[in-house]
Order: structure tokens, then C-alpha cells, then sequence
């Protein structure tokens, strides 16, 4: 039996948008949505269509080529004109999955130099286990559409046939 979990483009949709009805019914509204590259990207373009705000990108590694993790994570890119775009803004940071919460924390404290109003987290899935970092304490929102075990996640957007990966959902859930 696959230990993995398969998660389709729909049910990543689905999940955005019970999660943008969250964010609403929290009463947090963001000025800017910004995305860690590359799991963030989709989910926040997603909520682009719940939550029409601008949309930032950043890239940061934490995991090299072989799939394990580095010491720290590191910035690969970075939001031109930072002060201006970020000090006094609500942002909402988006990634696919809170692992071990090192990128997570490490791009909180990035963007908590930048003195914003206030930031949210938002991720598709919540790993109960362990984490390797803890929040920010300025971190008092956070959304996860699910809380899974451990395991590994294969999102549609790393798959090479999406007809398999659907396929393998699909038999995940029967």
C-alpha cells in the first residue's frame, strides 16, 4: 500500500476556497497575498479568485536537489521595493504544506523586519508532528485546510503524468 497521500488540482481548489471563507470569517483582510515558491504559487493564485489581492512571490530553499534538508533555509529570490510594498500592510503568507515550519518561520521573520501591520499564515496541509521552528510570537493567525499525519504529499503540480496522479488519488480514497 502507497503511504503517500495524492491530493488533486480539485481538491487543492476546494480546499482554497473553504479556507479564502476562513480568512473572511476571521475578519483578517489582507492587503497582499504572498506566495513561498513554488508549493505557494497555485494556492495563491487560487485565492486570488476568493481574495482578490495582489499577489508577491517569494523563493526560498530549504530542502537541496537529493530532498533533505539544509541548516537554515536560504532566500533564492526576494520581493523588489520591500519597505514600500510591506511596512503597514495585513499579509497573508501562502505555502503548500507547514512541515517542519522552517521555511515558514524563517520568511515570517523576513517579513516581520519589514514592520507590516500584521500577518497571517495560510497552508493547504499541517503536519501533526514536531516542528522544527515555532512561530513568531507577532503570528496570531493561522489557517490549515488539513491537519494530515506525517506522510508524504504529492501534489498535482509535481507530477509528470497528471492522469496517473489523479488515478492514484483516486485509489488512495477507496
Amino acid at each position: 500500500m502507497d503511504t503517500k497521500i495524492y491530493v488533486t488540482y480539485n481538491d487543492i481548489h476546494q480546499a482554497v476556497k473553504r479556507l479564502a471563507e476562513r480568512v473572511k470569517e476571521s475578519g483578517f483582510e489582507p492587503d497582499v497575498i504572498v506566495a513561498i515558491g513554488s508549493g505557494g504559487f497555485i494556492p495563491a493564485r487560487i485565492l486570488k479568485t476568493f481574495i482578490n489581492r495582489p499577489i508577491f512571490a517569494v523563493g526560498i530553499s530549504y530542502y537541496g536537489i537529493d530532498n533533505k534538508p539544509m541548516d537554515v533555509p536560504q532566500k533564492i529570490q526576494w520581493i523588489d521595493e520591500v519597505q514600500q510594498k510591506l511596512t503597514g500592510k495585513k499579509i497573508l503568507l501562502i505555502d503548500e504544506v507547514d512541515d517542519t515550519r522552517m521555511t515558514l518561520s524563517y520568511c515570517l521573520e523576513e517579513l516581520i523586519s519589514h514592520d507590516p501591520d500584521e500577518i497571517a499564515v495560510l497552508v493547504i496541509h499541517n503536519k501533526k508532528k514536531v516542528k522544527g521552528a515555532q512561530f513568531p510570537k507577532e503570528i496570531t493567525r493561522y489557517f490549515a485546510a488539513f491537519d494530515v499525519e506525517d506522510r508524504w504529499i504529492r501534489y498535482p503540480w509535481d507530477a509528470e503524468d497528471i492522469n496517473t496522479h489523479d488515478d492514484l488519488a483516486a485509489s488512495s480514497r477507496s
